[in-house]
């Protein structure tokens, strides 16, 4: 996923476009982190480990609100001002 941003990142001229690949990158990233710590707080429960459980839980929250952050920022121009770009190139 690094490889990946680095290649958008030189692939991509400065501007819209390339800030909407990288906020769907690090969405990614994101998307990606749930997932782990989702399944580690599963095994955690599981195995009845109350500390980590709560730790990772926490953990998982914040991923969630990040991912919700990248989201809003997409929405909120990012995705429609790359959009635009494309069109009139």
């Amino acid at each position: 996923m690094v490889e990946e941003g680095k290649e958008i990142i030189e692939s991509i001229q400065a501007g819209p476009v390339r800030d909407a690949a990288l906020i769907g990158g690090a969405q990614k990233v994101e998307h990606y982190e749930i997932a782990a710590y989702g399944t580690l707080a599963a095994l955690a429960k599981q195995l009845g480990y109350k500390d980590a459980l709560k730790l990772l839980l926490e953990t998982l929250a914040e991923e969630k609100a990040t991912d919700e952050k990248l989201t809003r920022l997409a929405e909120q121009g990012g995705n429609q001002r790359a959009a635009r770009e494309q069109k009139a190139a």
